[in-house]
């Protein structure tokens, strides 16, 4: 329905709302009008898609290979719809499981009593004075207490050791024989933690 208006001039003229919608509705038919319609049904698209699977010198073909195989072949779709009926027909590459190890983990490290596990481990860091240093921490997974704390230019195994004795000295007596019986330490794989130096020099007792 057009919305005439009249105008001072002694007219009538049609609203200029009127006419943007009827050419919004003008348009929106022109564009879906030259929306493209595919030549190929699913079922005869699936039969092509076996045919290209057939003649592949491989076990198995991915959908974007069977895509460009397509094309080659003259046949033109999308890759979305390809690999929409590979899938509905089972027609995927078979992919390679990964094993994944099994989890011995019992989902906490939060130990019931303190001096049983320690935590070290390190991060780099720019002091005002010193540029930039390597600090070294441990400390105890039942408490989360702070037990030793080293800064240090050089991030050597040696280094690495400092907290681990401050620990020893302040809550394990000092340095005696057996002083860190059966305490276990956590760390990560860094190359300090994993040297012979650092495996041997762990205070008498202790086992990473």
């Amino acid at each position: 329905m057009a919305w005439l208006v009249w105008h001072a001039n002694g007219s009538w003229r049609v609203r200029a709302s009127t006419i943007s919608a009827r050419s919004l509705g003008n348009s929106s038919e022109s564009s879906s009008a030259a929306v493209p319609k595919t030549a190929w049904t699913d079922a005869a698209l699936t039969e092509k898609i076996r045919a290209v699977l057939a003649a592949s010198p491989f076990y198995g073909e991915g959908h974007r290979k069977a895509w460009a195989r397509l094309r080659m072949a003259g046949v033109r779709t999308s890759k979305a719809r390809v690999l929409r009926l590979m899938r509905e027909a089972q027609l995927l590459a078979p992919t390679r499981a990964i094993q994944v190890a099994e989890n011995s983990h019992t989902g906490t490290i939060i130990t019931e009593q303190p001096n049983e596990v320690w935590g070290t481990d390190n991060t780099a860091t720019v002091t005002v004075e010193d540029g930039p240093v390597t600090v070294f921490v441990a400390v105890d997974h039942c408490t989360t207490e702070c037990l030793g704390l080293h800064a240090a230019k050089r991030a050597t195994r040696f280094e690495a050791l400092e907290p681990i004795r401050q620990g020893v000295r302040d809550y394990c007596g000092g340095f005696r024989a057996q002083a860190a019986a059966g305490l276990l330490l956590r760390h990560d794989h860094g190359s300090q933690y994993l040297s012979d130096d650092f495996q041997q020099l762990l205070p008498q007792g202790a086992a990473a």
